[in-house]
């Protein structure tokens, strides 16, 4: 097994037969897997195209894209750019593929290698710098983030992106922790956290929450998702569909609007007369939300939380 095969063997991608399954890959088509992380996924989508067949993928993390060149960078129907999803629609136009989508994929959230590397400073169960930054080369890491964020942001970002109850109480514990000393480490901010936090869930770190508030404050990752479905429905074909796993209720919730939204179309008052197809219907959900199973989740624990929603285009 060579250095590639293994670092996609111990990320495990999520809903992976599920997710390929729904974008019901034709061996003709032209797929985007706009969150290639290790490639679980693409290496499933790839088994079922043929040699005209297409995949362009998309990853702000630079060991990501590494890890694309390396595995599938020879192979013709393949492609990879480094960046967000909220630029897909220039990524696909580049491609020449604007409006000839077969299949979007999206799975969001951070990835096992991010987690798992201290390095990158994450996660709050190996210390590490303090960063966050799914791509470590640009914009604010989380250490900047903490060291300038004004209290009422902090609050916000806490409160609105962690869901954290305790909000105030943590903010005002970091900024006051920043004035005796820089906050550079995950563990120094897990500690003033975890002595702010005055009520700890059973199960979860007391700073869970708050670390996720950051780095979605930090990857402006619910911003790029709203711009990215924005832009989805111009790429795909008439039939072509899109395949959203989400892994908290904040992203759910956007998704879940989306699709409903598109597929309701605009309202009109009460007794207005206004024929079905001026509604401007655009997408079709299938079935329900899909979770993972029990035999996935024995074999991947962080599965647990992971939904995932499909819909088609129509118009």
């Amino acid at each position: 097994m060579d250095e590639i095969e293994d670092e996609l063997f111990q990320h495990q991608a999520v809903l992976l037969n599920e997710a390929v399954a729904a974008l019901a890959v034709k061996p003709t088509g032209v797929y985007v897997d706009a969150t290639f992380g290790r490639g679980g996924h693409a290496l499933k989508v790839m088994e079922g195209l043929d040699q005209s067949g297409r995949l362009l993928a998309i990853d702000k993390d630079p060991e990501a894209v590494s890890t694309a060149q390396q595995k599938f960078g020879s192979d013709p129907r393949f492609s990879i750019q480094h960046g967000s999803f909220a630029m897909l629609g220039q990524h696909v136009a580049r491609q020449g593929f604007t409006g000839k989508v077969s299949g979007v994929l999206l799975d969001l959230g951070v990835s096992s290698p991010q987690l798992d590397d201290a390095s990158r400073g994450f996660s709050f169960r190996n210390d590490g710098p303090l960063d966050m930054r799914m791509n470590p080369a640009m914009g604010e890491s989380a250490a900047q983030w903490v060291a300038r964020a004004p209290l009422d942001e902090m609050i916000k970002v806490l409160r609105d992106y962690g869901e954290e109850r305790y909000a105030p109480r943590i903010a005002r514990a970091i900024v006051a922790a920043r004035e005796v000393a820089p906050i550079e480490t995950t563990a120094q901010l897990q500690a003033i956290v975890a002595q702010a936090n005055p009520s700890w869930e059973k199960g979860k770190d007391p700073a869970t929450r708050a670390f996720q508030a950051i780095r979605i404050a930090v990857n402006q990752e619910l911003d790029d998702l709203h711009s990215c479905l924005d832009q989805v429905l111009d790429l795909l074909e008439v039939g072509g569909r899109l395949v959203v796993i989400s892994f908290h209720s904040l992203e759910d919730r956007i998704v879940k609007r989306f699709m409903r939204d598109q597929e309701r179309g605009e309202q009109f008052p009460r007794g207005l007369p206004v024929m079905e197809s001026g509604r401007g219907r655009r997408l079709r959900r299938i079935g329900k939300a899909i979770y993972a199973s029990k035999e996935e989740l024995a074999q991947n624990p962080r599965a647990r939380s992971a939904v995932m929603r499909v819909a088609e285009k129509i118009a």
